[in-house]
């Protein structure tokens, strides 16, 4: 059970950190997702008056 899990775990973090797809310009997703989150403009929280 436990090789079960640790081998799940490695699919997980190769899914979720390391994999290439082409729509997202052949770079990892937490890399594209930081790339994302980088360019965005904060935005106010609601119900906050500036």
């Amino acid at each position: 059970m436990a090789d079960v899990e640790l081998a799940t775990a490695e699919r997980v973090d190769w899914f979720n950190n390391q994999r290439l797809h082409s729509a997202t310009g052949n770079i990892p997703p937490h890399e594209y997702k930081t790339n994302h989150y980088a360019q965005r403009q904060p935005q106010p929280a609601a119900g906050v008056n500036a």
